[in-house]
């Protein structure tokens, strides 16, 4: 008769190692579960607002901002990571959940880099993201522009500057964001079957100079270039200045992204054609009005479905820059 005590062994083993692995993955599930976290003294809440960089685009998101926290009698903090940099932000987000704030907003820099950090912050507090999403982390809700449909937008009008077709070259900070990917994809998807190439992808780590220096290199490059795109907001003016200064002004066309002041000087003056912009005052307002909802409301707040909130875009060129600029200084002057 053969012995049963190895076979018995080997099933012990089994079983324990299955339900090791169970407990893995139940302590791994309860790590990584969405949750609202409800503030204990609503009337004393700590929330924030950080976004991923420095731009001037950002001080339309803080009017928004500042517009809720007249009207809901509350504070917002926001934090701006100086120099763009993930590990910056990363900083931020630790140093806010270690003060106990109840709810952070965030434009992520570097979504599948900084899960962990988001889902780390999510564990203790209300997370939301704008305009940058991390959809793989425990964010309750990401606020701000669907960007392939955006990229889908400036993609169909930058098929109607080159009828022809033609070479384009593409400028933004990181393509490890995605608002900068998916808007990306966007372009792409639009301009396939319209004989337009994209030989250029360039980079600039949020550096401005570095921003410039890019298209100027890109246009020294490439003598036969038709288009120059920008996928973040420094990028338009960047584009404008390097084309001005190449004398290629109508020569190289500009369909760029975001409404920074020298973004619709450029359109004024004919270097730039289009821009695509956001709703960056509703990024902020919205952000701070789900901040404090949640904080103070806890699970009786319905969350929309999906868990996201498209804000939407525009196209802006010549024929309606004016009233474009118009209604831009009424939102940042708070009316």
């Amino acid at each position: 008769m053969k012995p049963i005590a190895p076979k018995l062994n080997l099933f012990r083993a089994t079983v324990a190692i299955a339900l090791a692995l169970a407990l893995v993955g139940v302590t791994f599930a309860a790590q990584n579960q969405k949750k609202i976290v409800k503030a204990s003294d609503p009337d004393a809440l700590k929330l924030a607002f950080v976004t991923n960089n420095t731009s001037e685009f950002w001080k339309i998101a803080a009017a928004g901002v500042h517009k809720y926290e007249k009207e809901a009698n509350v504070q917002v903090d926001i934090k701006m990571p100086p120099n763009g940099k993930t590990e910056e932000q990363n900083s931020i987000l630790e140093n806010l959940v270690s003060q106990g704030y109840n709810g952070i907003a965030v434009s992520v820099i570097a979504p599948a880099d900084q899960v962990q950090n988001v889902n780390r912050a999510a564990r203790k507090t209300n997370v939301l993201t704008f305009d940058s999403d991390s959809a793989a982390s425990n964010r309750l809700l990401y606020i701000g522009t669907n960007n392939y449909e955006a990229g889908k937008s400036l993609g169909a009008e930058i098929v109607k500057l080159l009828p022809n077709g033609g070479k384009m070259a593409v400028f933004v900070g990181t393509l490890a964001a995605d608002n900068a990917a998916q808007r990306l994809k966007g372009i792409e998807d639009a301009v396939k079957g319209h004989n337009i190439e994209i030989v250029a992808k360039k980079e600039d780590a949020t550096d401005r100079a570095k921003a410039r220096s890019n298209v100027e290199d890109v246009l020294n490059a490439y003598g036969d270039l038709n288009l120059v795109c920008g996928l973040w907001s420094y990028n338009g003016p960047a584009i404008a200045a390097a084309v001005q200064a190449s004398g290629k002004k109508g020569k190289v066309l500009c369909a760029v992204f975001d409404e920074e002041q020298g973004t619709l000087d450029g359109i004024k003056s004919g270097v730039i054609q289009c821009t695509c912009v956001q709703k960056p005052f509703q990024f902020g307002y919205l952000s701070s009005k789900w901040l404090h909802e949640l904080a103070t409301k806890g699970d009786a707040v319905t969350l929309p479905e999906g868990g996201v909130i498209d804000t939407g875009v525009d196209i802006i060129n010549a024929d309606n820059v004016a009233k474009f600029e118009a209604d831009l200084a009424k939102m940042k002057a708070g009316t």
